[in-house]
């Protein structure tokens, strides 16, 4: 029988490790940088921790361990001709893989309350399970890496955590824009209509304005049930354009009626005119149209889309207000954002973006061309390797062109030759694998030649 893994997850190459390596480090390097501090949290967390926090479909997504030992001891036989799956997990199920990282955050802010210093500043970029079905660009098993601030409700994070995505993807060499809209303006726009139900339905049909035109958009919302009165009230938002300045006016005169809604204008403006000011490198739009997680967040929500690739959103956000109340610590408020490494890593690998050092691998390989030959060879490895250089010798005296064969096969960029001639000089001959140009030099040169570049 084949050995196979299990749907939904993957192995990852030297080459794909180097790559997505590359992305976590730079990411976390922007998180340092910010002031962020590293934690992680357990991949399996008791399930009276997960159970009921990600709604009735995500409770039947959550991969559940089974207790070790008797498990089915506590059983009756009744319970067990039940045949009802989800209680008998309840019995012998004690524990679960995270679902995310938020939740697991949540825990450790209430568990470990009194040594934290607030606000406190977390990153973690950790693994996460979910019992999905798979698909193209959706795993069971994946990475998150988030950074949360919790117990401030100053908007200055808002507009740190936008620096911090405008440096990332910098960093990266991908242009974005990053999508600004605010809860409270949402909640603003469905109360002074009279549809506060319906706001899932006029974010989605808005959206389609590009595509289906103003009477198509009008055409859906009628669809959705809402009255001509409120599809009229909604047209200048339809209709929104300008800078994010004039957005916000327009916003701000629909929503004179709604405190709650002109608090969200009023907090976008800080976060929109705060994060300009500080000289962004890609474009920071207001979008009434994004709506993500509308049950979760209550102040600003971030959207990340990239703009040379077609695909999903890339890194997002919010502001919510009472994430440890779950676990019995009311009042916490906190700001984060989550940047997708999956799909980074397509963007990257579509756009040809990787630098030459996140390809990883060996810089030189010293062919093994005897015995003396080699010990020689490995007074000069042992120095490149205590200046950071990453080389390897050939284990044995094989055929030139076996030995060759491994350098190309792991696009290793020299090779280091010391045969009789060589070792009777005492220097070494150095081959550039990709132009084929050879030269030959002393130890001191030699290592000069890899640490000084």
């Amino acid at each position: 029988m084949k050995p196979s893994i299990p749907k939904g997850t993957r192995d990852f190459t030297p080459v794909e490790m180097a790559r997505r390596n590359y992305i976590f480090d730079t990411i976390r390097g922007v998180f340092r940088l910010f002031g962020y501090s590293h934690i992680e949290t357990p991949s399996m967390e008791n399930l009276s921790t997960l159970m009921g926090k990600y709604g009735e479909e995500g409770d039947k997504l959550l991969f559940k361990i089974q207790n070790s030992g008797d498990y089915m001891s506590g059983l009756t036989d009744e319970e067990l001709l039940s045949r009802n799956s989800l209680k008998l997990a309840s019995k012998f199920c004690e524990k679960g893989l995270r679902y995310d990282l938020t939740v697991p955050f949540a825990r450790f802010v209430v568990m470990h309350r009194e040594e934290l210093q607030f606000p406190f500043k977390r990153f973690q970029i950790q693994p996460v399970w979910r019992a999905d079905r798979p698909q193209k660009g959706r795993y069971r098993e994946f990475y998150q890496c988030d950074a949360d601030v919790v117990g401030s409700d100053s908007l200055l994070y808002e507009i740190e955590l936008i620096q911090m995505i405008d440096m990332v993807f910098s960093k990266f060499g991908v242009r974005v824009a990053i999508k600004l809209n605010n809860r409270k303006i949402l909640a603003g726009i469905a109360e002074s209509i009279g549809q506060a139900d319906k706001i899932v339905d006029i974010t989605v049909a808005i959206d389609k304005l590009d595509k289906i035109g103003l009477d198509g958009v009008n055409a859906e919302l009628a669809d959705k049930g809402l009255p001509q009165d409120a599809i009229n009230k909604l047209q200048p938002i339809i209709k929104l354009t300008g800078s994010n300045s004039q957005k916000l006016d327009t916003i701000a005169t629909v929503l004179a009626g709604s405190e709650n809604g002109l608090k969200g204008v009023e907090e976008c403006r800080f976060i929109l005119d705060g994060a300009t000011k500080l000289g962004l490198n890609n474009q920071l739009e207001l979008d009434l149209t994004l709506a993500r997680g509308l049950n979760y967040y209550t102040g600003a929500i971030f959207e990340v889309k990239a703009l040379d690739v077609e695909i999903g959103s890339i890194s997002g956000g919010g502001r919510y207000d009472n994430l440890t109340g779950i676990f019995g610590l009311p009042g916490v408020s906190g700001v984060g954002i989550s940047f997708g490494a999956d799909r980074i890593y397509d963007v990257l690998t579509q756009l040809d973006l990787y630098p030459k050092e996140a390809q990883g691998g060996v810089k030189v390989l010293f062919l093994n061309l005897g015995e003396q030959e080699a010990a020689f060879c490995m007074g000069l490895l042992a120095q490149l390797r205590a200046h950071g250089i990453s080389a390897e010798i050939y284990p044995d005296a094989a055929k030139m062109k076996k030995q060759m064969s491994y350098a190309n096969a792991g696009a290793v960029p020299y090779v280091a030759i010391v045969g009789s001639d060589e070792l009777a000089q005492g220097v070494v001959t150095l081959k550039d694998m990709q132009t084929g140009e050879q030269r030959t030099m002393g130890s001191d040169p030699f290592v000069s030649f890899f640490t000084e570049k």
